[in-house]
């Protein structure tokens, strides 16, 4: 996640170097904590906060759990991990709906903060989960901010009710009071009351808040945070806790390029949980916050359940049946190829999915570099074609394939290239749909024959390599030397269980060497 990559990439290296020693002494883990200080301190995460997380892990560091552990640095990870897990908030925290709808949900924070775009994502998502919520615009001081939420509302095909058109005219309060009974009587069960924000916290802002909270008794007050504002995120949500208080924290802005330790002290100082994070501009952009996946992000210990919830949302699981009957009888097109890229798009942005890998961190580099329009262009390229050559891709011939690339404002080049590799892709999961091993480029084929006899192995790793006088001869044999062992000692993949060189292999080999 872009916001904590400084603070990620600090701590995984602190940790690279701790990985190296094979016992930890005192000045070893006070060196770490030292480092895990700065790291967190230069990404802005609250003194109060850094003091008390630094003074658990060193405790926790020099005690019998890292002393008697076989491997002491994995184990200082773990405990980094859990007490970043515990900052964040310990456990996850879903909404609370009332037992008798509707739902009010009021959302407080500062001016540009993300509040009408969050309004706009919490609406689409409970569409989702068969809720069928309303929007209330009571932000009645902001410029067009009621327009905002209208355009908002439209996007995430979300009913909302405006009957004052703001900018400076209307009672916020009577706005929100009868927005939830407009949402009794038409039977909403979850009404998203929209505040306005300052640019400062000042006491009108307060009051207006407090006042909205008495007239409609939300079930949940979440207050929107941007996690770009550095320190004074703490001083903010401290403010808005005295004055108006809220059940719950929302992360807004994580996508970007901001320090955004700040963020981290939210849950830790007020002691209320964080409940959603905000990753982009778009409306599906909206993520429930698992204080245990961001720790491990942040670890670059990877995301892996997060991915396949994404994946599970994406893909439809009839659509992934009959793809994988296609695979077993040898009928996958380019036509199935296309609709598994459109479903990989619904997963949102490659680069993200990537990042939620464990490690990837390291390879943050080619990550940035990766084209996300690629798929744009594999698109293009197969849109281009016929239905009989996305069916049939042994038909393209040259005239074809310079159509194709003109039509697609790409080269025969580019097509080639996405023929070769549909025709690689395709081979390895057919093998994978019969139960088989695929073969690996410049490995040849991935796993032995099942007999290979280890009786030669033994006879062949005993005689100690050959001692024939013919160096083309003699090179053969202690190659097959090398492979046999590998297939007896156990390798789950059997790779390098070949049978001895027959005498047209010598011969072919004698020739290479200029030998007659």
């Amino acid at each position: 996640m872009a916001t904590f990559g400084t603070l990620s990439d600090r701590l995984t290296e602190t940790f690279r170097n701790l990985r190296t020693k094979g016992k930890l002494s005192p000045a070893d883990v006070d060196g770490t904590v030292r480092e895990i200080r700065r790291a967190l301190l230069d990404a802005d995460v609250a003194l109060q906060v850094v003091k008390e997380f630094t003074g658990k892990v060193r405790e926790r560091a020099l005690g019998d759990e890292v002393s008697r552990a076989l491997n002491p640095a994995q184990q200082v990870v773990q405990i980094v991990n859990e007490e970043l897990v515990a900052i964040l908030g310990g456990d996850q925290r879903r909404l609370q709906f009332a037992k008798q709808p509707p739902t009010v949900i009021m959302l407080a924070g500062l001016q540009g903060s993300g509040k009408t775009t969050f309004a706009g994502k919490l609406a689409k998502q409970l569409e989702k989960d068969g809720h069928t919520p309303l929007l209330v615009a009571c932000d009645l001081q902001r410029p067009n901010a009621v327009n905002q939420l209208t355009v908002v509302a439209e996007r995430a095909g979300a009913a909302i009710y405006a009957p004052e058109p703001g900018n400076g005219v209307g009672d916020p309060v009577s706005v929100a009071r009868n927005g939830v009974e407009h949402a009794r009587r038409q039977q909403f069960d979850t009404v998203i009351i929209d505040t306005a924000g300052r640019l400062g916290v000042d006491a009108e802002l307060m009051k207006q808040a407090a006042d909205i909270r008495t007239a409609t008794d939300p079930d949940e007050v979440l207050f929107v945070i941007d996690a770009m504002i550095g320190q004074d995120a703490v001083n903010t949500a401290k403010a808005f806790q005295d004055g108006v208080d809220f059940t719950g924290v929302v992360l807004s802005k994580l996508d970007g390029d901001a320090r955004g330790g700040a963020a981290l002290s939210v849950a830790s100082v007020t002691g209320r949980p964080i409940i959603f994070a905000s990753t982009g501009e778009g409306l599906d952009d909206l993520e429930p916050f698992h204080p245990d996946r961001m720790a491990s992000r942040i670890l670059d210990l990877g995301d892996i359940l997060t991915l396949i919830e994404q994946a599970q949302q994406a893909f439809d699981e009839e659509e992934a049946q009959r793809v994988a009957e296609k695979l077993a009888t040898e009928q996958f097109t380019l036509e199935d190829f296309l609709d598994q890229l459109q479903q990989v798009r619904k997963m949102g942005s490659m680069k993200k999915m990537l990042g939620m890998l464990p490690g990837m961190g390291q390879m943050k580099q080619q990550i940035e570099n990766f084209d996300e329009r690629e798929i744009d262009r594999t698109e293009a390229i197969i849109r281009s074609m016929t239905p009989i050559e996305r069916r049939n891709p042994k038909v393209l011939n040259g005239s074809r394939r310079l159509r194709i690339a003109r039509g697609s404002g790409m080269t025969v080049t580019d097509v080639n290239q996405l023929v070769q590799r549909f025709d690689q892709a395709a081979k390895m999961m057919k093998t994978v749909a019969r139960g088989g091993v695929p073969s690996m480029p410049g490995m040849g084929a991935v796993g032995g024959k099942p007999g290979a006899s280890s009786k030669r192995g033994k006879k062949q790793k005993s005689s100690g390599g050959s001692r024939s006088g013919n160096p083309a001869k003699r090179a053969a044999e202690n190659a097959g030397l090398a492979a046999a062992p590998t297939a007896a000692s156990g390798s789950g993949f059997g790779l390098g269980a070949s049978s001895q060189p027959s005498e047209a292999d010598l011969a072919e080999i004698q020739k290479l060497f200029g030998k007659n």
